[in-house]
This record gives structure tokens, C-alpha cells and sequence, in this order.
């Protein structure tokens, strides 16, 4: 028997203590149903619930309120080393107009957070955040280096449009330039006076892009623009789909990984240039990571048996045999696979695909197999 999400969702009393976005609003008109709190901000769960705004996001279009994806902008003439230090990722070739997936790690090695940076200017970068204290970090160590930077957290508050028929919306919304933009890449664009910075982005395994509302007054005025462009391809409110980016192998800051975990244990390694010349915080620390390799890995795990999953509010153990070996981050039952998806930390001895081991789900002891990642292959690019 499926988990209603009545179940693990109680109410959420808003007020002024957490912050609104410039789209709040809107998404309460069209029938928001649950709320979680995200970088001090209410961001929507779903709408008529966490299936059926999956099967619209695979399938036409939806659109997201992800303001609470704050930015920390950092500009000033060190601005460039300044976020270089920020990150193990070489950003020497990275240009203006792009965009690059980053982590941004601690004196050891820990993970800070796992950020889109877009780079605006020579020096005027954008850090588009998931769910921690970067604005804080980052201005306790401009504090305490030389260099000289600004950073503040700037009026702008993006949008997802996600799914197999965002290229024709956006198109409709602003014309035919889109089609040209490169995946992770972006540009700016006045919408009749409504400032935007457009990228080729999004957090789910669909075609899609984020869209930055560079004015928090012109919110609601942007939300139905795009509403009004999408209403021909069956666009939809939504918000980013647990379902989805699990079986797109997408990971989840503080879910997934946290300050106790470091790039090698999530399978990134390759976002972190030992041998640049220029410093980072934290390389020394993944140098002698590295050197020593790591205890446990995150994996993908089909599980077998039992009810259909929502969503894991605790961290089941995963066991081999009586032996306790990791725990289970995230989970969810697969729609399109007709199965139980989970991602979660294990031994290296049993990180290996087609390994078979125990998830200590709350029905009992359930079969599970170290899976290769993703479970579906994203559809991008196309």
C-alpha cells in the first residue's frame, strides 16, 4: 500500500520569521499544496501531489518557484581568484556567459555546498545555491584574506521551466534565440522591462532552463507571462520532482551529501583539479583524500519488495547479511520502472554494481542491488 503524502506532510504555518518569494503568491493561487523551508525561504512541494506533477514534467512542461536558490554575488577586481579559492573545479577557462556546476569544499575537504556558478562578468560571478549558509561562508572568508572582493546577496530569484516542451515556451515567451543557447550556458534578456538572465539549467533530467528574475516587484507580472506562453503546450505548476531526479541520479544538498561527506565519496572526483597551480580551500585536505582513498561510496540501489515508497524521512540502515555496511539517503518508488529507487552510502567492499544487500525499510528487511547511475538516462541535451 503506497504512502499517501498526507502522511509525511503536516502543515506549514507561514509568517514573517521566513522569507516569501516574489512568485509566493502566485504559486498559492495555483493550488500549491505543500511547502518546505529552503535557504530561509517557503518553496512549494507539489500541487495535486508529488505523482501527477511528475508525469507532467516528464511528459509537457512545468513551471517552478525556486527562489529559494538564492545567489551570492561576488564581484570586485579579485572577484576571479576569490571564487576560485571557493572550489576545487578549475574555473581558468570558464567564460563569460557560461555556467559550471561546482563544490565548494571546507579546510577538509568537506562539501560547503554544490552550486551552478554563472560568470556575468570578468569579475561578477553569480553562485545559484542549494540548501546551506553560503553568503555567510563566503563573507567569514573574505574577512580573513587579502583579497578584494564584494559580496552580497542580489535581488534576483529564478524560475524552472522543465520538461519535454520548454524549448517551445520559452520561444514563445521570447523568440527564437533559445534554440541556440548551449546547455550550460546563459544570457541575458529585457522581456517588455522585465529584467532576465535566461540559462540553459535546471535540477531534473528533462529538457529545460532557468529563468532570473532580476526584480523581486515584477514577480507575479514574469509568472503569468510565462503561464500565458505555456498554456498551449499543457504547462503546469509544479516544483522539482523527488521522483525524477532520483532516477535521473541527481544528488541532494543535505540530503544526499553534507559537510561530513567529500567530493570522492559521491563520485566527483573529476570537479576536483589537484594539480592547478592555483589554491583552493580544502587542497590539501582532498589531496591526502585522495591518496588514501575512501571508506564508503554513494551508489544507486534497486530495492525489491514491499509497499510503493513517497519519499524516506529517515536514514535506513543497508545491511549485508547481519553486518550494518551504509545508510539510505533517498528513496522513491520509480513510476516509469515500475520499481523502488534509492541512493545512499555504503562500504567500498560493497559498492560494486550487481552487489546484492538489505535496506532495513520500515516494513522490514527489504532486497536490494547496487545499481549503476543513473536509472533513466537524462534527456537533456536533445
Amino acid at each position: 500500500m503506497s504512502l499517501s503524502p498526507d502522511s509525511f506532510a503536516p502543515i506549514i504555518g507561514f509568517g514573517t520569521r521566513v522569507r516569501k518569494s516574489p512568485f509566493f503568491d502566485a504559486t498559492r493561487r495555483y493550488g500549491a499544496k505543500a511547502f518546505t523551508v529552503y535557504n530561509h525561504m517557503y518553496m512549494p512541494l507539489w500541487y495535486e501531489d508529488p505523482t501527477a506533477d511528475y508525469w507532467k514534467l516528464v511528459n509537457d512542461v512545468t513551471l517552478w518557484d525556486v527562489s529559494a536558490q538564492r545567489q551570492v554575488e561576488i564581484t570586485g577586481p579579485d572577484a576571479a581568484k576569490f571564487v576560485q579559492y571557493l572550489t576545487p573545479r578549475r574555473l581558468t577557462e570558464c567564460a563569460v556567459g557560461q555556467c559550471k556546476y561546482v563544490l565548494l569544499t571546507d579546510e577538509n575537504g568537506g562539501l560547503i555546498n554544490d552550486p551552478v556558478l554563472l560568470k556575468l562578468g570578468e569579475n561578477h560571478f553569480w553562485l545559484s545555491l542549494a540548501d546551506s549558509d553560503v553568503l555567510l561562508w563566503t563573507k567569514a572568508i573574505a574577512a580573513h584574506t587579502e583579497m578584494d572582493v564584494h559580496i552580497t546577496e542580489p535581488d534576483v530569484s529564478p524560475l524552472q521551466l522543465q520538461g519535454p516542451h520548454a524549448f517551445d515556451v520559452m520561444v514563445t515567451l521570447v523568440g527564437d534565440w533559445p534554440g541556440n543557447l548551449g546547455y550550460f550556458w546563459f544570457q541575458e534578456h529585457d522581456l517588455d522591462g522585465i529584467p532576465l538572465v535566461i540559462s540553459r539549467t535546471g535540477w531534473s533530467g528533462q529538457r529545460g532552463f532557468e529563468i532570473y528574475l532580476r526584480d523581486g516587484s515584477m514577480g507575479d507580472l514574469l509568472w503569468e507571462r510565462i503561464m500565458e506562453a505555456g498554456r498551449a503546450f499543457g504547462i503546469a505548476p509544479a516544483a522539482p520532482s523527488q521522483i525524477e531526479r532520483i532516477e535521473a541520479g541527481m544528488l541532494s544538498y543535505a540530503t544526499d551529501m553534507t559537510l561530513e561527506n567529500n567530493p570522492f565519496e559521491i563520485n566527483l572526483g573529476k570537479l576536483c583539479d589537484l594539480d592547478m597551480q592555483a589554491d583552493f580551500m580544502g587542497k590539501e585536505a582532498l589531496k591526502r583524500i585522495k591518496q588514501e582513498g575512501v571508506q564508503q561510496r554513494l551508489v544507486g540501489l534497486e530495492v525489491g519488495g514491499g509497499p510503493m515508497i513517497e519519499f524516506n524521512a529517515d536514514h535506513w540502515r543497508i545491511m549485508d547479511g547481519e553486518e550494518p555496511v551504509g545508510v539510505v539517503t533517498s528513496s522513491v518508488y520509480s513510476p516509469r520502472l515500475d520499481k523502488n529507487l534509492a541512493l545512499g552510502y555504503v562500504s567500498v567492499g560493497c559498492s560494486d554494481a550487481g552487489t546484492e544487500l538489505g535496506m532495513e525499510a520500515p516494513w522490514g528487511l527489504a532486497p536490494c542491488t547496487v545499481s549503476p547511475l543513473p536509472f533513466l538516462k537524462p534527456n537533456r541535451k536533445s
